[in-house]
């Protein structure tokens, strides 16, 4: 049995909550996996003893959240305990936070949703147009661990948030190892494909492929594009990805990086990069 928890405060007005049960049925059809998941309240995830012995931690959205704390708790306890770890929306911007506060040494860095918003330590800041009920292109980094995952470089997603990475703060982030492998495609790019329908996947590219056999490859360069961050993910990590999208939105079910997450959790991925090594 393969146990997975779903950390957010669980309501049916959350959309991708809703479908969640859906994607884990069809996970469980199309890739034969014994898989059983457990919702756990951001207040309960304030306690790390919480998450230990899941396969895998997926922070949904939702924010903001009962507890900030918990949520970047969450977050922290996948990061060093290795726990496969998968944050979307408010998932990505909470571990985010969790990255800058313990591992980049910014203690102050907030999200302006959960706080007055007029101070220069917000690290996830309103976006300049919000892309609540929007779908729009992302340009994957070739050779990242999202890319391998999705088997394209090139992907057309739906977002329901107002909030993301402040630029300011990109720089630091990257120093200390994070990742940013996923960007907002141009102005003018497709637009009106569905979700996961303009795909275009590189020379060689494998959607079979087991994700995490390159992960580490060009980890050289943090930020890999120009656009606004849309993808985040940690060399180093078994399997970390954040995306500020949702794939609980996409039309395909299950979206390749759910695909992609529920095969570490099965314990199908063992590309961790001992060269490295994870910050508590």
């Amino acid at each position: 049995m393969i146990t997975l928890a779903l950390v957010g405060d669980r309501s049916p007005t959350v959309r991708a909550h809703a479908r969640i049960p859906a994607i884990i049925d069809a996970l469980r059809e199309s890739e034969g996996l014994d898989l059983d998941v457990y919702w756990v309240p951001t207040p309960a995830a304030e306690d790390p003893a919480a998450l230990r012995g899941f396969a895998g931690v997926w922070l949904t959205p939702g924010s903001p959240y009962r507890s900030e704390a918990g949520a970047v708790e969450a977050a922290r306890t996948a990061r060093v305990e290795s726990i496969p770890f998968l944050g979307t929306c408010g998932g990505f911007q909470h571990a985010m936070l969790e990255f800058a506060r313990h591992v980049c040494g910014f203690g102050t860095a907030r999200h302006a949703e959960n706080e007055d918003g007029a101070g220069g330590d917000d690290l996830i800041i309103p976006l300049a147009c919000s892309l609540a009920g929007h779908e729009a292109a992302v340009e994957l980094t070739p050779g990242s661990l999202a890319e391998r995952v999705l088997g394209a470089t090139r992907t057309v997603e739906r977002y329901h948030c107002s909030y993301g990475l402040a630029p300011a703060h990109l720089d630091l982030l990257t120093a200390h190892g994070m990742r940013f492998t996923g960007h907002e495609a141009a102005r003018g790019a497709d637009h009106e494909a569905g979700p996961g329908a303009d795909h275009e996947a590189g020379p060689g590219a494998d959607h079979g492929a087991v994700p995490g056999a390159g992960h580490g490859a060009g980890s050289g360069a943090g930020r890999d594009g120009t656009g606004e961050v849309r993808v985040a993910e940690l060399p180093g990590h078994p399997f970390y990805l954040a995306t500020l999208f949702q794939p609980e939105l996409a039309e395909e079910i299950p979206h390749p990086l759910i695909r992609g997450f529920a095969r570490a959790a099965a314990g199908q991925i063992y590309a961790i990069d001992q060269s490295r090594s994870i910050s508590r």
